[in-house]
Formats: C-alpha cells, sequence, structure tokens
C-alpha cells in the first residue's frame, strides 16, 4: 500500500518550490540534478536526471525522501544512497500518473526505516 506520507514534501517552506534545476545529493554523493518536479497532494515527486553517472536514467523519486532542499545553493538532499536509488525501477513517464506504478515506486522506497528521520 502507498503512504500519503511518501508522496508529500516533509518541509512545507520548500514543498511548494520549483526544484527544477536543482543538484540532487544522495547520501553518499551528487547523483544528478532535478528534471521536473510535482506538488500534487498526497503524489508529489521529483524526476532526477542522472546524467552520465548511471547513463541518462532518470529516477522518479517520491516527495517523502527528500530531507532538505538549500533554495541558496540550489541543492535537494535525498536519504537514500546513489546505490539505492540507481537500482530504482525505471523511470516510465507514462505511467508517472498511475496507481499501480506508484505502488511499485512507493513499496521499494517506502520500506526504509531512514524516512522518518
Amino acid at each position: 500500500m502507498v503512504t500519503t506520507d511518501m508522496w508529500n514534501y516533509r518541509e512545507t517552506t520548500w514543498s511548494g518550490t520549483d526544484l527544477a534545476g536543482f543538484e540532487v545529493e544522495a547520501t553518499d554523493g551528487g547523483i544528478g540534478k532535478v528534471d521536473e518536479t510535482t506538488n500534487d497532494v498526497s503524489g508529489s515527486y521529483i524526476v532526477v536526471d542522472t546524467g552520465p553517472w548511471i547513463f541518462g536514467k532518470k529516477v522518479l523519486l517520491p516527495a517523502g525522501v527528500i530531507q532538505n532542499a538549500d533554495l541558496d545553493e540550489e541543492k535537494v538532499y535525498v536519504n537514500r544512497t546513489k546505490d539505492e536509488i540507481k537500482n530504482a525501477p525505471e523511470y516510465d513517464e507514462s505511467r508517472k500518473a498511475d496507481e499501480a506504478y506508484r505502488a511499485e515506486l512507493g513499496a521499494y522506497y517506502g520500506d526504509d526505516p531512514r524516512k522518518e528521520d
């Protein structure tokens, strides 16, 4: 089951900000840039373009994995490692609004105890 918290931003001070273009930092280093953001209630996410790090793969990250966004430095910090993001289900733009796809992503990202950090 998809948890509502996984698909909502943790922090209201930057949750309405367009984070597109921000650099993305995993717990163990940079992974790319934000390509797209949404601010849908219980359905927010960012799409990260990993660039050459994993050969141009894009990944969809539920908003709940974002720990912080530094608006001055234009960086988004996520509470997952590079490998966790690299091994995430492939981004499928045609399915981004599909509940089954979101459930798959929610299950992948949602079982991690660090989500409550």
